[in-house]
């Protein structure tokens, strides 16, 4: 059990983590499944591991970076979060969430990378872009459709 305390928090001493991140590491570590058990409950009794907590956090750390949510949800749930309790914090998180702009100010930037390459390539690869980072196809589409008609505007 202080072994596997150890770990613990050395993990979450880099930074919060979910639940099965933990019982993952102490997996691989290879720890019993008891005193995993056991290890988990006494985190979770200190209130150092907290999924909804760890969500929250997660949530706003890559809203700020900026992804979209499909991209945020996809992350939490290969970490591990419940869904019920992901589409609860991101239902809050989405409040003063503005998807639109944020697009539109991250193609822009993109943009000015594909300069000297014709639109249609620039468009793809924009397109790419976004997706990747998990923002919606409508406002991928909205937001390339205005860019491009200014940028055509602009020749």
């Amino acid at each position: 059990l202080f072994k596997a305390k150890n770990i613990v928090y050395q993990l979450l001493n880099f930074r919060e983590r979910s639940e099965k991140e933990i019982r993952d590491k102490l997996n691989t570590k290879g720890i019993s499944g008891n005193i995993i058990g056991n290890c988990i409950n006494y985190f979770k009794d200190l209130d150092l591991i907290n999924d909804r907590q760890f969500a929250k956090k997660w949530i706003n750390y890559r809203l700020n970076k900026p992804f979209g949510i499909s991209r945020i949800r996809m992350e939490l749930k290969q970490k591990g979060v419940k869904s019920d309790i992901l589409e609860e914090e991101l239902a809050h998180s989405q409040d003063n969430f503005d998807e639109l702009s944020i697009v539109i100010e991250l193609a822009q930037r993109r943009l000015e990378k594909y300069k000297n390459i014709d639109d249609q390539k620039a468009r793809q690869r924009l397109y790419g872009y976004l997706t990747r980072r998990g923002f919606s196809g409508n406002s991928i589409r909205k937001t390339l459709t205005e860019l491009f008609k200014n940028h055509d505007d602009n020749k």
